[in-house]
């Protein structure tokens, strides 16, 4: 078991990491929590193979629950899907002396995340991410949103859970893919601020070891994340570092409608395009762009730049919420292990994007 508190200005919360924490999750609630109701937003898939259980478990610690399930995938962030959550908690007759659980991955997380900010003007929540995603960065920080047509996370606020519970057993049913794309975002905290957990990662030999190590990865990644947003809550230096990648990886989701990749690939060919651009510019140290190539090929992680319609491409990364007025911040690395944040003038966005 690992137990990390994150704190801030005006409130801190426990992180807790431990196999199997899933079975006593009603008795470690409880610690925090005195009411008797809890609604659960979760979505079909984790609905199938834990609804029963979370259920159980909290019906015996003497819960009233009720389970609110959306479809799985990135279109379930939407206002229509936060309507209709609002619709199910007040007929439930919700008040905001009760509990939220986001029990799934990261469109779980954000989704009820949100909810719980903006319904009755702030419902208490808990994070049980249940994606290495969310487990290692989603779950983490305050960060809730829903998606516009527009782009991703348009509509959001920072809205801090009361716990994160994260159980890395739940990971032994998650699809591969799914477990290979949160590896793209533990790479990128290696990219930015970790070189000994890169090299780490590039050691494992197989998906089991892998597995018999992921708690201590998990609880690095956490450590990071929740370092660098104590010090940079509202996103406004320090903490965008976290964005490597994403201006691309952003901006490729959208172009192809959050069908073709997932969340991870595109970070993965973000991470590498963008350090491909920035080593020839002799901004960053040679080779850096092959080890992350590398590293993404050993967990199954695309890298090539995809075929893109030049201005509807370059529409989408100028939509990206992080810019602002005529310049753009984007996230480079020095080398493995030291990222840092550059403002360019948004005409020469082209220049770090290929």
């Amino acid at each position: 078991m690992y137990d990390l508190e994150i704190s801030f200005l005006q409130k801190k919360y426990p992180i807790i990491i431990e196999k199997g924490i899933i079975e006593k999750i009603g008795k470690e609630i409880k610690k925090i929590y005195k009411n008797k109701k809890i609604a659960i937003i979760t979505d079909s898939n984790i609905e199938g193979l834990y609804g029963k259980k979370i259920i159980d478990v909290l019906n015996k610690c003497d819960f009233e629950t009720k389970t609110i399930v959306i479809l799985p995938g990135e279109k379930s962030k939407s206002l229509e899907s936060a309507e209709y959550i609002y619709g199910e908690l007040l007929d439930f007759e919700m008040t905001r002396g009760d509990m939220i659980i986001a029990f799934g991955g990261g469109v779980v997380g954000d989704l009820a995340g949100f909810v719980a900010s903006t319904l009755l003007r702030g419902i208490p929540f808990i994070q049980v991410p249940t994606s290495l995603l969310a487990q290692i960065d989603s779950s983490v920080g305050g960060k809730v949103a829903v998606n516009l047509p527009q782009g991703k996370n348009l509509v959001g606020t920072f809205y801090h859970p009361e716990a994160v519970f994260i159980d890395p057993d739940l990971l032994e049913t998650l699809d591969e893919r799914f477990l290979y794309d949160g590896m793209a975002e533990v790479i990128k905290y290696g990219c930015i601020k970790d070189k000994k957990l890169f090299d780490r990662l590039m050691t494992f030999e197989s998906k089991k070891e892998l597995l018999n190590n992921i708690d201590e990865i998990i609880l690095r990644c956490c450590e990071i994340k929740s370092n660098v947003v104590e010090r940079d809550e509202k996103d406004r230096g320090e903490r965008m570092l976290l964005n490597f990648g994403h201006t691309i990886g952003h901006a490729i989701e959208k172009y192809y409608g959050y069908k073709k990749y997932t969340h991870g690939e595109a970070v993965a060919i973000g991470m590498y395009n963008i350090t491909k651009k920035s080593e020839a510019m002799g901004i960053t140290e040679k080779g850096t762009a092959e080890l992350i190539k590398k590293i993404l090929i050993k967990y199954n992680l695309p890298y090539k730049m995809p075929m893109t319609e030049r201005k509807n491409f370059m529409e989408a990364i100028g939509l990206d919420k992080k810019n602002k007025g005529d310049n753009l911040n984007i996230v480079l690395i020095k080398e493995i292990g030291y990222g840092y944040i550059k403002n360019i003038d948004r005409k020469d966005i082209e220049i770090y994007v290929g």
